[in-house]
């Protein structure tokens, strides 16, 4: 754990049950930060630590981000919003279907536009706030069977940064974290993501894939992708916004 997360005030996460959302739960945990941990998984969410404050929700839910700027309300108004909520559903355009893409824009990126439509408003009114969104570096490099997360990723960059650029005078700042291969329930459940030969291929690169290696030589810990989003919660990056911080290992070759 970084500390960067020290004194945060209210933090709302989704997907707070997953590998990087519980990553960042811990981060703020135990710092004097109140928690609101957000996630469809009930029994992951009781696995996280008991001062955090859990609200199990599906999060594509017309009402749902009116629910929970409501019960974050209880607690004292929302410091920061860090969207961690993400779905993959693989396949190639031509095979994918209707309902993969509606289901991974549901959440990766109308949930997000929801969320700030009804959160960042009284941030700004505030005058102090920060929006952290966790993108992917798909939405930067092209991988074959990804076409719709990558594009609902890149539409999460853009997303936050419109939005960082609107509430900016106000004093909230906006940013993406984008993390290349993550050793979490979603890396693995790529074709092939439980197989040791596979996910060598995912550091040492795979030509017929089009895709490079991790130059630092492993993945990432969901850890990794963490200790950035506290930072750029904490006043410490209080001149940061409308950044996208690539997390990957050196895999975009800094692209």
């Amino acid at each position: 754990m970084s500390g960067a997360g020290a004194g945060a005030g209210v933090v709302v996460v989704t997907g707070a049950a997953g590998g990087i959302g519980s990553a960042v739960v811990a981060e703020f945990t135990g710092t004097g930060s109140s928690v609101l941990a957000v996630d469809r998984d009930a029994d992951g969410l009781a696995r996280l630590p008991a001062e955090v404050t859990p609200l199990a929700l599906d999060l594509t839910g017309a009402v749902a981000a009116q629910q929970v700027a409501d019960v974050a309300g209880e607690l004292g108004g929302v410091d920061a919003l860090v969207h961690c909520a993400g779905v993959l559903r693989p396949a190639p355009v031509a095979e994918a279907t209707d309902a993969d893409w509606d289901a991974t824009f549901a959440v990766n990126t109308t949930a997000l536009f929801r969320l700030c439509r009804a959160i960042v408003p009284a941030m700004a009114a505030r005058g102090h706030g920060s929006v952290v969104a966790v993108a992917s570096d798909a939405a930067r490099t092209a991988r074959q069977g990804m076409a719709a997360y990558c594009a609902s990723k890149a539409a999460v960059v853009a997303l936050v940064r419109s939005l960082g650029l609107e509430v900016a005078a106000s004093g909230v700042r906006c940013n993406t974290v984008s993390p290349g291969a993550t050793d979490t329930a979603m890396q693995r459940s790529l074709p092939g993501g439980g197989d040791p030969a596979v996910l060598d291929r995912v550091v040492t690169g795979d030509p017929g894939r089009f895709r490079s290696g991790i130059p630092l030589g492993r993945r990432a810990d969901p850890r990794d992708v963490a200790a950035v989003v506290a930072f750029l919660v904490s006043g410490r990056a209080r001149h940061v916004t409308l950044q996208d911080v690539v997390v990957d290992g050196g895999a975009g070759l800094g692209a």
